[in-house]
């Protein structure tokens, strides 16, 4: 058996990734009990890559692979074996866990951190704020101009995740309340083409998680949301306090209670220096 060590950027964060030739996920855990295999959520690619990189600094022979994909990508790694820790920006739905359970999977879920979705425009859009149910309007096609939110007649350039991913699904339900994009939506492949091209893009909208938009800086103007209660901006007091309603928990999942190395990255992931690194990255700790 060979092993080749590959080191990818997905931007604007680093991470490395490992790939074993030549073996199915249970030989290679047999055969090296130093690698740990992580997928799934993209908004959690930036996290988990800062978590894998400080493990592996307390643990110099160790090797953490990180990779993103979305959480429907990181739930059928966990199903299909080809994963030990799966990343997501969602709770396991039902059908999953039947489909889990037919091939002797058992889920488990620990939340590790909280995120609020934050609106996402150019800088030289003059829209500061916006109520839930524009967007929504936006999302479902019914607004196709700033114009209709009080700007210029500028056609809205509509960026979203692909279906595979969590927030896709999250943004779907609490934002648009279960209807169906609109056609015209671009379907961008990570959050990072999102933040690209709204910071490209004078008339963008798009929709990331809360750490991608504090990394972005000024490249993107994050939007105030109302939904009813008057326009609230996402950030640590907002999400912990309910005022912020574009918000969730984020997930790791295992196959049945974790042990050795597993455990320990959880564990880490849990602890006093890793809940650190989820306020350092610019997510909530689960612990405030």
């Amino acid at each position: 058996m060979r092993r080749i060590i590959i080191s990818t950027a997905i931007l604007p964060f680093v991470f490395l990734s490992v790939i074993m030739i030549g073996c199915s996920r249970s030989e290679k855990k047999s055969a090296a009990q130093d690698q740990l295999l992580i997928k799934g959520s993209d908004t959690m690619v930036h996290l988990g890559s800062t978590w894998a990189e400080a493990f592996m600094n307390m643990h110099k022979d160790i090797e953490v692979s990180v990779t993103g994909g979305g959480s429907g990508t990181g739930i059928a790694a966990l199903m299909n074996g080809t994963t030990d820790i799966c990343m997501a920006s969602r709770k396991i739905k039902d059908k999953e866990m039947k489909m889990a359970a037919e091939k002797n999977i058992t889920p488990r879920e620990f939340v590790v951190a909280r995120d609020g979705i934050a609106v996402v425009v150019n800088p030289a859009n003059p829209l500061d704020e916006a109520t839930v149910e524009q967007i929504g309007k936006i999302y479902t096609g019914q607004y196709t101009s700033w114009k209709q939110l009080g700007g210029p007649e500028k056609r809205i350039v509509i960026l979203s995740r692909e279906s595979s991913s969590g927030t896709y699904i999250f943004f779907q339900e609490h934002v648009l309340g279960k209807k169906d994009y609109t056609p015209n939506a671009r379907l961008m492949p990570a959050t990072s083409s999102i933040i690209q091209t709204v910071a490209n893009d004078n008339w963008a909208i798009g929709y990331v998680g809360l750490g991608y938009a504090l990394e972005a800086g000024d490249r993107v103007k994050v939007l105030a949301m109302d939904d009813g209660k008057g326009p609230v901006l996402p950030n640590k007091e907002t999400v912990n306090m309910g005022e912020y309603s574009i918000s969730r928990p984020l997930h790791l999942y295992t196959n049945g209670m974790p042990t050795g190395l597993t455990k320990d990255f959880i564990d880490f992931c849990l602890s006093d220096q890793g809940q650190g690194i989820v306020e350092q990255t610019g997510y909530i700790k689960v612990t405030d």
